[in-house]
């Protein structure tokens, strides 16, 4: 039979582990398997092949090599296209341009402009009216609902005010509908009240999360009353609006209908046993709660019976028209997000229905139409004109934002389960209303994020929650930076604790902190806190443009919503940098002759300046630790913009502050923590990781002895070649760490810090 390449790459991948234990394949169980094995490794071709790889020495090298090798550590690995890419192709042109640019001087760098309140639309300005989706008052926040829309939104928002883009970032909570109805049974006190805990509870999350809000109000207010109405007035005017009798579930024990979240039920297209009566949570799609399966009331969980009643509906198929122009212009969908333009397209596709848009329930904007006045608005009607009457409540020239149109962008920032409602729903009511409102120009929308291997639950208390975070003891940066570096931009994503120590120690203390430590010590250390004189040769030129082109991917990404992506470009810069300091070595240079000592200089010079880059490209995703930067530089905020350019911004003479490690590794026994705390009720006295931590096992012993004794060799050979102080010290200090943990192996007491010191004394 003819070899492929799959036979080549398969059997390479088993040969160093059957021929070194052959008993791995059972010859009966797996009888193919072992014959299809035994043909090729007789062929002399495979038998050649191994001798020349191996030098001879057969799976014996192989067990050497997995012995010598470091242990690989558990890290999704950031993408390294955009650096090769700058590595390999810059061109004359792009070096030229970018020396240009880093000679023009801070005294031509744009200033960061002053943001007075109330914040209107400017004549000539780029304006921008950014929301994210209304979180529901009824509960605390958990990191999905975190990330999907306050934080994504923000790290936008903080991209726009870098860029000098006059821009209002516009949020608060949702108040009315049964959501807070249930929630106010519950707990026995009344949906006000509710509304009054959950909004402050969500507020000091989000201030936790430094989320820089513009407005941060809510939907229970005289404006959203007056504001819904007056759409609901001119829909209704131009008879787009149409009254049916509906059946409805009605629940003889607690004498109420059962409108939305009041009943619960098996989904009627895939059947998940826990649908609520206005949407599955499972398949997205919108339900009527009649259409439900099983259906059980809520609070009392009877089985309700059907009730006939008079409704209002938004008629959308009338309204169809107008969205098909609006979305059929050229630029319509442009740089929306995958699920964004995918619901949005399907639903146009397959054609609109009507809705209905009132509720028989007492929370909620009052219907004002004569015979519907006992009911309220359905949520999905009310919320997303909560954005207009937050506006509102923030100034009393919110139609400068909201009926401009021409000058105005919008943003939308969700879950893709609040899609339909933005894409659809609330255009089509602008649109119709005919009263020249802002709509949507651009919406985002991520898939799930779930927690570990499932889903968040707070009633199982499976995951991370908005208050959680802050206890953790993990500076709000790192919970930011690991939020939208896992943002699920594309596909579902997961929020994992071994990740985010990961993240943090590798791509944060080791690469960007660690440079940005190094370039800022090297200026303090061998140049008296001064930015010495920057005299660049071509190599350097070269590292500008490759950086140049980072800055640009960076900003394409940030201006099309690629809030993750963003992150990419920012460790390739600070990746770029410690190449470009490792290959230079000035520690060495500054030692030697002066021409060495002035090449050292330059190298710092660029060094420090790509750390202030890093602090201005940081702000969207990280800003106190871009402050802290900025701080270290001793930079003023002033310049803080974003531009295409990589402008020397700390120029010769130029004295910085005292440089600070910017972060602290992780312990992987501190995550096995609250990988424990946080995993479920069920589950949290299930794993008792201290025990575990001190179980000795032979082959770990065994494994962390050979690595001890490597590290040790490491060590002291760096110490006889006189290495910098702080490389030994660095390889110390893992040195120290495999020693406690060879220590809890074997059951032994861990080495303190301090016993050389004793010992020597």
């Amino acid at each position: 039979e003819e070899i492929s390449l799959a036979d080549v790459i398969i059997w390479g991948t088993l040969y160093p582990f059957v021929d070194s234990s052959p008993a791995s394949v059972n010859a009966k169980k797996y009888k193919s398997v072992h014959t299809w094995y035994q043909r090729l490794s007789s062929m002399d071709d495979f038998k050649t092949a191994v001798n020349e790889a191996t030098g001879s020495k057969g799976v014996t090298a192989f067990k050497n090599y997995f012995q010598q090798a470091p242990i690989p550590s558990v890290s999704l690995s950031t993408s390294q296209s955009v650096t090769e890419d700058s590595e390999n192709s810059v061109t004359q042109d792009e070096i030229d341009e970018a020396y240009h640019a880093w000679t023009s001087g801070r005294e031509n760098y744009p200033k960061r402009e002053k943001r007075p309140h109330p914040l209107l639309p400017q004549e000539g300005k780029r304006n921008i009216l950014l929301t994210s989706a209304l979180p529901y008052v009824n509960n605390v926040p958990h990191l999905g609902n975190i990330v999907g829309c306050v934080l994504s939104a923000d790290a936008f928002a903080r991209y726009c005010r870098a860029r000098n883009y006059n821009i209002l970032y516009i949020c608060g909570t949702d108040e009315y509908g049964t959501a807070t109805e249930t929630k106010a049974v519950e707990e026995g006190v009344t949906p006000q009240q509710i509304c009054d805990k959950y909004h402050a509870l969500h507020a000091e999350v989000y201030k936790w999360f430094d989320i820089s809000f513009d407005h941060f109000g809510r939907t229970t207010t005289k404006e959203q009353t007056e504001i819904a109405q007056d759409i609901f007035w001119r829909l209704q005017d131009r008879n787009y609006v149409t009254e049916e009798n509906v059946d409805q579930l009605f629940c003889e024990n607690c004498q109420r209908f059962l409108a939305d979240r009041f009943v619960e039920g098996t989904c009627p297209f895939c059947t998940f046993p826990d649908a609520r009566g206005d949407q599955c949570d499972k398949c997205g799609k919108l339900i009527n709660a009649i259409e439900l399966k099983a259906p059980r009331c809520k609070v009392c969980k009877s089985q309700p019976v059907i009730k006939s009643s008079k409704h209002l509906f938004l008629d959308l198929p009338k309204i169809e028209p107008q969205l098909h122009k609006y979305y059929g212009r050229p630029d319509s969908l442009t740089d929306w997000s995958p699920a964004a333009r995918n619901i949005t397209q399907t639903w146009l596709r397959d054609g609109v229905k009507s809705r209905c848009i009132t509720r028989d329930l007492k929370w909620g904007t009052p219907v004002p139409l004569e015979g519907f006045t006992e009911k309220v608005f359905y949520v999905w009607y009310d919320a997303p004109i909560g954005y207009i009457s937050i506006t509102a409540a923030y100034t009393d020239q919110w139609e400068k934002w909201w009926k401009n149109p021409q000058n105005v962008e919008m943003y939308n920032f969700m879950a893709k389960d609040n899609v339909p409602f933005h894409s659809i729903i609330f255009p089509a009511c602008l649109l119709a209303a005919d009263d020249n409102y802002t709509v949507v120009n651009k919406l985002s929308a991520t898939e799930y994020l779930n927690y570990e291997d499932g889903k968040f639950s707070k009633s199982r208390g499976i995951g991370v929650f908005g208050n959680d975070a802050k206890a953790t003891g993990i500076p709000v940066d790192i919970w930011r930076f690991y939020l939208l570096y896992v943002r699920p931009e594309t596909q579902d994503s997961s929020f994992s604790w071994s990740d985010l120590e990961a993240k943090n120690n590798s791509e944060l203390l080791a690469n960007l902190g660690n440079f940005v430590n190094r370039a800022m010590l090297f200026v303090s250390n061998f140049f008296n806190g001064e930015i010495p004189e920057m005299d660049l040769i071509e190599e350097d030129k070269v590292l500008l443009a490759q950086i140049t082109r980072e800055i640009r991917t960076y900003n394409n990404n940030l201006e099309r919503t690629r809030i993750r992506d963003g992150i990419r470009n920012i460790l390739s810069v600070s990746r770029l940098g410690n190449q470009y300091m490792q290959s230079h070595t000035p520690w060495k240079l500054v030692k030697q002759s002066e021409a060495d000592k002035k090449r050292a200089g330059t190298v710092v010079g660029v060094c420090a300046n790509i750390t202030c880059l890093l602090s201005i490209l940081l702000q969207p995703y990280m800003p106190t630790t871009s402050k802290e930067i900025l701080s270290q530089a001793k930079l003023v905020d002033d310049y803080s913009v974003i531009t295409d350019k990589f402008v020397c911004l700390l120029p010769a003479g130029h004295r910085i502050g005292k440089p600070k490690h910017l972060f602290e590794k992780i312990e992987p026994s501190k995550t096995e923590e609250f990988k424990t705390k946080y995993g479920g009720r069920t589950n949290a006295t299930a794993v008792n990781f201290k025990k575990t931590e001190t179980t000795p096992v032979a082959n770990d012993v065994k494994e962390l002895e050979e690595q001890v004794s490597k590290q040790g060799d490491l060590v002291r050979q760096l110490k006889a070649d006189k290495a910098e102080k702080f490389v030994i010290q660095s390889e110390v200090q893992k040195l120290l760490e495999l020693k406690k943990h060879l220590a809890i192996a074997k059951g032994e007491p861990v080495p303190s810090k301090d016993s050389k010191k004793k010992k020597k004394k």
